[in-house]
């Protein structure tokens, strides 16, 4: 995880998976892969590398079998 965060180092498909990450996390709690595949409607790997340049940047963290939101700079409304 980098210490300093920076939202113009996402791409627009992590920017959208990160959206559905925080959707999905306020309406159930946590979001997970199967999830956020139909939710994204992208492939489930790259919903995977998008997760995984999320997680490195500290947006998103595991939780369980899960992901939920770390720490943020930015907001997001959807």
């Amino acid at each position: 995880m980098t210490d300093r965060h920076d939202v113009q180092a996402l791409s627009d498909v992590d920017i959208y998976v990160y959206e559905a990450v925080a959707a999905q996390t306020v309406e159930s709690g946590g979001a997970w892969l199967d999830g956020l595949t139909h939710a994204s409607g992208l492939s489930e790997e790259e919903v995977r590398e998008s997760l995984a340049t999320l997680i490195g940047h500290g947006y998103v963290v595991p939780q369980g079998d899960g992901y939920g939101l770390g720490p943020h700079t930015f907001e997001v409304e959807y």
